[in-house]
């Protein structure tokens, strides 16, 4: 299959335009034949999977450069944890965890950093130390003053899918058909963010997985990814270490979350979705190698 296409093989429809670059605040991530990778970095104590870990700004730093030199293409920083019932924080308490380790991720990273935020206060900060995307869970609609952060700066991007919000997005979530719902609610944001005058090659979308979803939603939002395509917007996927992958697998005691990860990379990978959020860049990275190595999107085909 070209790497052009956004066509399922196994899916009727007309393709649609695969976007194939996504451009940031002084540099531009060309998408390849595997998905780029955004390095998990969280200045929490409370996150799902790693929280506490990187809770101090130099072992937070030490990790990302760590990530960055296991292939990370992005290094996505946050401070508030977004997980199920998390409890919020206050922009103070947010810039006190993540501006040090921004601050020094522009100076020391040779990769692009992303601040993962929905309060215009933090954007507006990290982003004059260096960041080069806005990574708002709440697709840039949580904080009024978002939106003009995101056009003043001329940053990339990442708009998000969520039913309600990290405190009530589990409570009972329902869809007709999640697939069209979430590609209805993406579409409208993105015209919305054009029509506040960002540039189409700046958005990225993320159908938010796990963000008021049942296992049974994220897992068809994960098989009709390559549907997100259509948008025309490079597609995010963050999909690591979540839940979801221990139901699939019957909820064992201790149920490899790393492995499940790596298998839905690859089938994101197979759907040409351009950019995975991953914790384990080593194992997902080495795994997408092999993917292409031998035949990548193009086996079968």
């Amino acid at each position: 299959m070209n790497i052009n296409s956004n066509s399922d093989p196994s899916a009727s429809g007309p393709p649609g335009r695969r976007a194939d670059r996504w451009k940031l605040a002084s540099t531009t991530l060309a998408a390849g034949k595997i998905p780029l990778l955004m390095g998990v970095v969280n200045v929490t104590p409370d996150s799902f999977s790693d929280g506490g870990q990187f809770s101090d700004s130099a072992a937070a730093v030490d990790h990302a450069l760590r990530l960055a030199e296991q292939g990370a293409d992005v290094l996505d920083v946050g401070g508030e944890s977004t997980r199920p019932y998390a409890k919020p924080v206050d922009s103070d308490e947010e810039l006190r965890r993540v501006m040090p380790v921004v601050t020094a991720l522009g100076q020391r990273a040779a990769v692009p950093v992303s601040i993962d935020t929905s309060k215009a206060t933090v954007a507006r900060e990290a982003v004059a130390a260096g960041a080069q995307i806005i990574n708002d869970v709440t697709a840039l609609t949580g904080d009024p003053a978002m939106l003009d952060v995101a056009v003043r700066s001329r940053v990339g991007v990442c708009v998000m899918h969520m039913r309600g919000t990290p405190q009530t997005m589990q409570n009972d979530p329902t869809y007709g058909d999640v697939v069209e719902e979430v590609l209805d609610y993406l579409r409208g944001r993105r015209d919305a963010l054009r029509a506040a005058g960002i540039e189409p090659e700046r958005i990225a979308l993320d159908p938010g997985i796990g963000f008021g979803k049942t296992p049974q939603h994220n897992l068809a939002l994960l098989a009709g990814a390559w549907r997100l395509h259509e948008l025309g917007c490079p597609v995010l996927v963050g999909h690591s270490r979540k839940g979801f992958i221990g139901k699939v697998l019957g909820d064992p005691p201790q149920p490899d979350l790393v492995a499940g990860t790596i298998g839905v990379a690859l089938s994101l990978a197979r759907q040409g979705v351009q950019v995975l959020r991953v914790h384990d860049v080593a194992a997902v990275r080495q795994a997408l190698l092999l993917f292409e190595a031998t035949g990548g999107m193009d086996a079968g085909a």
